[in-house]
Formats: C-alpha cells, sequence, structure tokens
C-alpha cells in the first residue's frame, strides 16, 4: 500500500471513533497555527506560517505551486512534525496529541490514494468497513456516494480503466464517508471537468451546512472566491496576505466603472464628464480611458454613489449609455498585485510542499 494511502487509512481509521457535535460544543477555532516552519535540507517550505479558522467555515489557502500549501496541511493533520513553531486542532496540540487530533480530522491529499486493483464499490466499501460501519450501512453509504460523483455506472470496473478525473471523484467520495468536525482538502477539483467540479462545490457546502469546517488549498481563484469565508494567500512558504475576498479585493484598489456607449462619437464627450466627476467625488484627479473600438469608457470607481450623478449628466448632454458595470477587482488581479505573478505562473515543485 502506497505511503499516501496508508496515512489516509491511518487518518480515516481514527475518524470513526469521533463525535461532530463534541468537537463542536468546543469554544475554540477549529485551526489555530503560530509559526509554522518545516524545512527540508536547506529550502525552508514553510516559513512561519500563522492561520485562524473558525468552526463552521471555508478557509481557503491560496497559493502556486511549491508555495507551501501541501506541507502546511501535513503538519496540521500530523503527518508531518513541524521543525518549529505551534498548531492546535479544536485545541489539541499537534506534536503532544496527535491521536487526538486525528480523531478530529479527514484529509484528501492531491493523489488518489485508491486503490486500483479494485474496484470503485470494493474501494469504499473497505473504508466504510474501516471506519467501523456495518455490512448494510457501508453497502448504503457506498451507492449513495458513488451516486453522488457520477459513478454509478462505472461501480463495478477496475480502477485500471478508469480516467484521472474518475479517480479524484472516488478519491473524494472515500473521504467522504464520514463526516469529520474538521476536513482538509489539498486541491480537491484538480483535474476534475468543470461539471463534476461544481458538484464538488455544491458538497463542499452541504458539509458546511451540516456543521464540518473545511480548510481548502486550491489554485484556482475563482474556487477560493466561491467558496471560502476567509482566504489566506501563502507564497514562497510565507502568508503573505488574510482576509475575506472582498478585503483582499479591495487592498488592491478601487473598484472599476465602464460605460458602453450607443455612439462612438460621443467618447471625448463622456471622458471629460466621468472624468470631472469622479475627480470632484475622490478630492484628486481621476482620468477615465477610452476604447474607441469598443465604445467604452472606464475609470477608477472612488464611491459608487456618484455613478447616478454620472449618468444624469450624460443623459443632460444627449450621450445615450448602451451598458454599464461596475466591477469589483478580482482575485487574480490581488494575486498578481501580491505576488508579482498570477496564481499558476509558479510551476516549480518544492520537495513534499
Amino acid at each position: 500500500m502506497a505511503q499516501e494511502q496508508v496515512g489516509k487509512v491511518a487518518v480515516m481509521n481514527a475518524i470513526g471513533h469521533t463525535n461532530t457535535a463534541d468537537a463542536r460544543s468546543l469554544s475554540v477555532p477549529a485551526v489555530e497555527a503560530d509559526g509554522l516552519v518545516k524545512v527540508f535540507g536547506e529550502q525552508r517550505a514553510v516559513d512561519g506560517v500563522s492561520l485562524v479558522v473558525p468552526q463552521g467555515s471555508v478557509y481557503g489557502v491560496l497559493g502556486p505551486n511549491g508555495a507551501g500549501k501541501t506541507t502546511t496541511i501535513r503538519m496540521l493533520a500530523t503527518l508531518l512534525r513541524p521543525d518549529g513553531g505551534e498548531a492546535r486542532i479544536f485545541g489539541h496540540d499537534v506534536r503532544r496529541e496527535p491521536t487526538a487530533v486525528r480523531s478530529l480530522i479527514g484529509v484528501t491529499g492531491q493523489y488518489a490514494s485508491v486503490d486500483e486493483k479494485l474496484t470503485a464499490t470494493e474501494n469504499l466499501m473497505i473504508f466504510s468497513r474501516l471506519l467501523g460501519l456495518s455490512k448494510a450501512e457501508a453497502k448504503r453509504k457506498t451507492g449513495a456516494l458513488l451516486e453522488e460523483f457520477g459513478l454509478t455506472e462505472a461501480a463495478d470496473k477496475s480502477l485500471e480503466n478508469f480516467s484521472g478525473g474518475m479517480r479524484r471523484r472516488l478519491d473524494l467520495a472515500a473521504s467522504l464517508i464520514a463526516t469529520p468536525p474538521l476536513l482538509f482538502l489539498d486541491e480537491p477539483t484538480t483535474g476534475l471537468d468543470p461539471r463534476t467540479r461544481a458538484q464538488m462545490w455544491d458538497t463542499i457546502r452541504r458539509l458546511v451546512r451540516d456543521g464540518t469546517t473545511v480548510l481548502l488549498t486550491t489554485q484556482y481563484l475563482d474556487e477560493a472566491d466561491q467558496l471560502a469565508d476567509r482566504i489566506a494567500v501563502i507564497d514562497h512558504g510565507k502568508v503573505i496576505a488574510d482576509g475575506t475576498s472582498d478585503e483582499l479585493k479591495s487592498e488592491v484598489g478601487l473598484s472599476s466603472l465602464q460605460l458602453t456607449l450607443v455612439e462612438r462619437s460621443d467618447l471625448d464627450r463622456a471622458k471629460i464628464i466621468v472624468g470631472g466627476y469622479l475627480s470632484r467625488a475622490a478630492g484628486s484627479e481621476v482620468e477615465a480611458a477610452i476604447s474607441p473600438e469598443a465604445g467604452r469608457v472606464t475609470a477608477p470607481l472612488p464611491n459608487a454613489d456618484v455613478t447616478a450623478e454620472i449618468l444624469i449628466a450624460l443623459r443632460d448632454n444627449n450621450i445615450r449609455v448602451d451598458e454599464i458595470n461596475v466591477t469589483k477587482p478580482s482575485l487574480d488581479e490581488v494575486f498578481f498585485a501580491l505576488t508579482g505573478h498570477g496564481a499558476e505562473d509558479d510551476n516549480t515543485e518544492r520537495t513534499a510542499a
């Protein structure tokens, strides 16, 4: 059995002895990490990571390949011993109380840990029985998970005939046999098609509604934006930003006002009007830009309240607007501003990171 699978079985086996309600009754964060460090040779894969994850939330850890996301997860899940710092899961120290920690968590790593010599049904039945489910309960749970992840038709096929995405779906299904108080999902939707990815998002939301806390690592900016109540951005082993999606976006810059005109000949006049109103609202000069090809005026928006005044002024000057958009900075822009590169630009893999 591969090392990844041994680790997963050990963690999942411990989950079978936990009680979600007991964990939720603890008046402590689900995860508290303070200055976590992990060194491989001369390389600091994790360099002082600190996180606080409230119970009943989705906490996103965003970063490129090799940023230290997986190493952080493995330390929190007691699969790697930290070289520095402290971490607690529902108040239990990951170093001194590893058994207690394992009884409260579920872990899905980046790579499928199912047995390729067995069928999908056999894999889920084995995991279910390891968790202490009766044969009847295991059969019921297996059937439900196969249906939820679109694997019913392939239930009795050997995994040797599965695509990478199908293996990933089965691995995720195995992680959900039990419902632990805290679930670590390390890039759970990598390799999934859009439909299955959306289904996984729905599953994560359902788990949180039912009381599970989720710590999710991802390279997908839209995934963090859609799911996470709070996001930590990690780069080169350090947390470089932490906040809600809106808070991170607000740090990057202002919203943007985009006006598409009916007549492109009105662009220059519209630019002057838009720039004037926005400059007065901001208390300093705001430059509007025009795109002749698209017939659009674009400008940073310091105050959304001024939008109505701009539209009235354009109407009074017989400038007709075909379309108006007010957009916030995207997480892509946030990540680029914080790191100097896109979320998937750094493909350098670090050892166990």
